[in-house]
């Protein structure tokens, strides 16, 4: 079982910054992939980011290539989502989540799952 807290949301001007932060219970193995989605009201969740345990490989959405980038602290069991160039239609329920498969970027292959955090982004 794997516990996971998000923090780091809030409400931020278009073209502004965020960093997303997940903290995870306990340290996972290298198979683990750790995930972002994000849903917005009336929306299906959709695929923003993820990152392998061992950081080598990452993978990120179509509508957030380029401006977000992933890291992770595996001292730490961190994983950390920095947002940059957002725009109102990044905000959402930003969900951080753990799969026990490698490369795993459909929802469904996610074993685990925090609480979300708000992300606001103002015109």
């Amino acid at each position: 079982q794997v516990q996971l807290v998000e923090s780091g949301g809030g409400l931020v001007q278009s073209g502004g910054s965020l960093r997303l932060s997940c903290a995870a219970s306990r340290r996972t193995s290298s198979r683990y992939t750790m995930g972002w989605f994000r849903q917005a009201p009336g929306k299906e969740r959709e695929f923003v980011a993820a990152i392998s345990w061992s950081g080598g490989w990452t993978y990120f959405g179509d509508s957030v290539k380029g401006r977000f980038t992933l890291s992770r602290d595996s001292a730490k069991n961190m994983v950390y989502l920095q947002m940059n160039s957002l725009k109102p239609e990044d905000t959402a329920v930003y969900y951080c989540a753990a799969a026990n498969v490698v490369m795993a970027t459909a929802s469904y292959e996610y074993n685990y799952w925090g609480q979300g955090t708000q992300v606001t982004v103002s015109s």
